[in-house]
């Protein structure tokens, strides 16, 4: 499947400059979900960290990665480039709340067993600082402030290259059984 955002007909004004691109390239995300179905949530992120399950498509396309998991905690690493930035030149708030969104939910993955499922309820995201590219690559950490059967509780926060703290969040998370 190839996404093209770009009109091939479309010409643009000399002072846009010279265009640029990016390439994304995933795979099957049923082969994950399947996957995921076999194992705990701990189990799952271990084989997604160690390349035993491909990569859900959204960790290439925000250019992140899964560096580190335990119970209760995952540590995500993010590339950030031009191509995410906003209309006034700072990369845009919704790929770092994207970014929260992720580990505070696989945060709670991690304490979860075989058959079980979460989605957000909430995410309240607090932005202290812009992330540009010369941001550096941005550190993400989730961590579970109550587990729970129905409803889990985390925290996530993100930090750029200098050890900076640019957003954190707080989150509620519904727990549920996936349907066998």
């Amino acid at each position: 499947m190839t996404t093209d955002l770009t009109p091939a007909d479309a010409v643009a004004p000399p002072a846009w400059g010279e265009p640029r691109s990016r390439t994304v390239t995933w795979y099957d995300p049923m082969v994950t979900a399947a996957g995921a179905l076999e194992r705990s949530g701990l189990e799952t992120l271990q084989a997604l960290r160690d390349g035993v399950l491909p990569p859900p498509p959204i960790v290439p396309l925000v250019q992140m990665d899964l560096v580190a998991v335990e119970e209760g905690r995952v540590e995500f690493s993010c590339l950030v480039d031009e191509s995410v930035y906003n209309p006034i030149g700072v990369v845009h708030g919704g790929l770092v709340c994207t970014l929260l969104d992720t580990v505070v939910g696989c945060a709670v993955h991690s304490t979860l067993p075989r058959g079980t499922g979460y989605t957000s309820i909430e995410l309240k995201v607090t932005y202290l600082r812009a992330v540009t590219a010369a941001s550096g690559p941005l550190r993400a950490v989730g961590t579970v402030v109550k587990p729970g059967r129905r409803v889990a509780f985390a925290e996530g926060e993100v930090f750029d290259a200098a050890g900076r703290s640019v957003a954190t969040a707080s989150s509620s998370l519904l727990v549920f059984p996936i349907p066998g």
